[in-house]
Parts: C-alpha cells; sequence; structure tokens
C-alpha cells in the first residue's frame, strides 16, 4: 500500500488556495468527453503524488478560459457537456487529495467517474443517486426553519392562510418527476401550481371561492412556463367534486402527488360558505369533512405515491388543541402509510404582524406557549 504524509507546509498552502477561491453556487459547463478523458489517465497515475498533482492542475485549468490548457471548458457544438456546480466538483476532488492512500484515491476517482457517466434515479423522482452531494438545497432533516417566504415571481403573501412556496418545492423535488402530475384540493392563491409549473410539474387545484380562482389563474399565467406544462385552478368544491372526472378532461387517469393545506379548522374564516373547512361546526365536523376529501382524492393517486398534508393545531378555550395529529389519525385510516413528520418553523402570520409583543404578554398571563410551528404530514398510498 502507497501512501504520503501531508506535513509539506508548501503542499498545505497550495491546497488552502485552491480550494477558498470558488463560489459555491456556480454552475461550470464542462467538455464531457475532455472530462472523462482526463479522468480515465488520473487513473492510470500510480502514486498518491502524482494523483495530487494532476487535481491540482485540473482545478487551475477550470478556474478560468485562459488558463484552460486542457479543453475541459472547451464547450462543442455537439452537445457533449455537462453541467456540475463548482462546489461538487470541488469537494469531490479535495477529497481525491486528502486521501491517505493511493488505493483510497483511485476509489474516490472511480466514483467520481461513475457520478458523471451514470444517472441512478428511482421511480419517484429525478434526483440522480450518484450525484447526490449536488442537491444541497432539498431539504432532507424532519426540521425545516425557514427564514422567509419566497417572495420571488408571482408569489404574494397578501392572502390569509397564504402557502409557503418552499413546502411544495420541497415536496415536488422529492416526490414527482418532470412531467408528473400533482393535485392541490385547497389551491389557494395558486402556490403550489405556481411552483410546478416552475418545476415542469402538471397542474391542477381546486378552490371554493370563485374570486381567488380568478386571482390564483392570474398569477400562474403571468409565471413563465419554460416547461409547457398544465397548470389550472378549478373553481369547485373539493368535497363533492369528481375527481375522476375532473382529471380525465386533462387526458389523465391518476396523479401522482397530492398536497393539501386545508383551512386550520376556524382560526381564519376563508368564507360564508357552508362547504368551507373553516366552517365546520365542531372538531368532529371539521375531521369528518377532512377525511370525506383524503377519500375522494385517494380514488386518483397511483399506488405508492406520495400525499402532504401541511397543517398546524390551534388553542381553544384554555386547551391545546392537537388538530394536526388528530388529522392524521383520521387519515392513516383511509390506505395510508406515515412516512414522515415534519415540523416546519413560522415567525410570523398575517393575523399577528405587529403583534409580537401583545402575544409575548398573553402568553406569560395564560400559560401557554406562542405557535411557532405548524407540522407537513408525509403519507404513501399502500
Amino acid at each position: 500500500m502507497k501512501s504520503l504524509k501531508s506535513n509539506d507546509i508548501q503542499q498545505k498552502l497550495e491546497f488552502v488556495r485552491y480550494f477558498n477561491r470558488y463560489d459555491n453556487n456556480k454552475i461550470l459547463h464542462f467538455n464531457k468527453t475532455r472530462l472523462m478523458n482526463i479522468i480515465n489517465d488520473l487513473k492510470k497515475e500510480d502514486s498518491l503524488l502524482k494523483i495530487r498533482q494532476q487535481v491540482f492542475k485540473i482545478i487551475d485549468n477550470f478556474s478560468s478560459y485562459k488558463k484552460d490548457n486542457l479543453g475541459l471548458l472547451n464547450i462543442v457544438s455537439n452537445g457533449d457537456t455537462i453541467k456540475l456546480k463548482e462546489s461538487y466538483i470541488k469537494n469531490e476532488f479535495k477529497q481525491i487529495i486528502e486521501s491517505k492512500t493511493t488505493e483510497r484515491a483511485l476509489y474516490y476517482i472511480n466514483r467520481f467517474k461513475k457520478a458523471i457517466s451514470e444517472k441512478r434515479t428511482n421511480k419517484i423522482n429525478d434526483i440522480n443517486l450518484n450525484r447526490w452531494k449536488e442537491y444541497e438545497n432539498i431539504i432532507t432533516d424532519s426540521l425545516w426553519i425557514l427564514k422567509r417566504r419566497d417572495s420571488s415571481g408571482v408569489h404574494t403573501s397578501n392572502y390569509w392562510g397564504n402557502f409557503i412556496p418552499q413546502i411544495p418545492n420541497q415536496i415536488m423535488k422529492r416526490f414527482t418527476k418532470k412531467g408528473d402530475w400533482v393535485l392541490d384540493t385547497f389551491a389557494g392563491c395558486g402556490t403550489t401550481l405556481i411552483e410546478a409549473q416552475r418545476l415542469g410539474r402538471n397542474s391542477i387545484g381546486i378552490e371554493l371561492q370563485s374570486e381567488i380562482v380568478n386571482k390564483a389563474n392570474q398569477f400562474i399565467q403571468s409565471e413563465p412556463n419554460k416547461y409547457s406544462v398544465i397548470s389550472e385552478v378549478i373553481n369547485d368544491n373539493s368535497l363533492s367534486v369528481d375527481y375522476k372526472k375532473l382529471i380525465k378532461k386533462y387526458n389523465i387517469n391518476s396523479v401522482q402527488l397530492l398536497i393539501m393545506h386545508p383551512p386550520y379548522f376556524d382560526i381564519i374564516k376563508f368564507s360564508d360558505d357552508p362547504n368551507d373547512l373553516s366552517n365546520a361546526s365542531s372538531l368532529e365536523d371539521f375531521l369528518q369533512m377532512m377525511e370525506k376529501v383524503v377519500e375522494k382524492a385517494l380514488a386518483v393517486l397511483d399506488k405508492g405515491r406520495y400525499f402532504a398534508l401541511v397543517i398546524g393545531d390551534k388553542y381553544s378555550k384554555g386547551e391545546w388543541m392537537p388538530l394536526g395529529f388528530l388529522t392524521m389519525e383520521r387519515i392513516l385510516k383511509k390506505g395510508f402509510s406515515l412516512k414522515s413528520i415534519i415540523v416546519k418553523n413560522f415567525e410570523e402570520t398575517l393575523g399577528k404582524r405587529n403583534q409580537k409583543e401583545l402575544w409575548r404578554y398573553r402568553a406569560l398571563v395564560g400559560g401557554f406557549y406562542i405557535f411557532k410551528h405548524e407540522y407537513i404530514f408525509l403519507f404513501k398510498k399502500r
């Protein structure tokens, strides 16, 4: 086994210089054939020192077009290119350089070659598992700390009970592929559909209030549709609509993801319509209405696909009402298995904006804690 100790001061200085000057969010376009040839040449080196020296040369070449003597950035017209995040390729090369043995360095070289030459995905998303380190923006923890609401493009926060765009964005990246169909039964201003359109997913939304439907479709139509997907909010009642008939209008027989962000019982009254879940006469009535929506929508969801429910709890008559978990229990009886419970923070709501001190005083007086979270229950259809 050949090895080399990294105790040379000059080598360490070069190491720092190479790996502390890059933009981690930058996307680099490489000549794929040339990159593969260079990696194959790298595999032929017989010592750790030579491997390290060659890697430094490679990195120095892709730092600018002027230094690119290897032709790595020579993008040819036949489309033989590959896009890599600079942070990803930097970290892959860093592992090679930090290897303590030639054998370990060659292992990392072979792994990198496989990552850029082979694509490995599963049935429910487009994530290339051979390059999983690139997906730094996909959350895999069960605690989501989102500092602020995404307000890019046509997203608006001027609607009570509005959806945080990052939630459907994250869910769709994990549990759908481009071209899949997403159904949102409480569409509101179309947040899910806007994110679906951005990601290349087809989407259908159902919204009870006609004026909100008009706004939602205006927002969606104002958003660029670079993947030419279908995105439409329908004015109907999620409790009674014929879901199979609805989706047949789009020449499909099923959807691949369900997303629901219902009213949190009667915390916010969205309308005077008795079909509105925020007008449920009691907690039991609310839970039965939710059961009905879930049961009807379940019929059009593909087996083995996912359903994300976003819901919070409420405080009533001096007691915490675990609305999220009560709803979860009902859903589990409808043919789903529970995959995850995600807790997401929120700093303020439209109703509590500019009232932080007042709510803190009320909490101290009333002996309760202020709501700073909601749940994302992730179910899978059996």
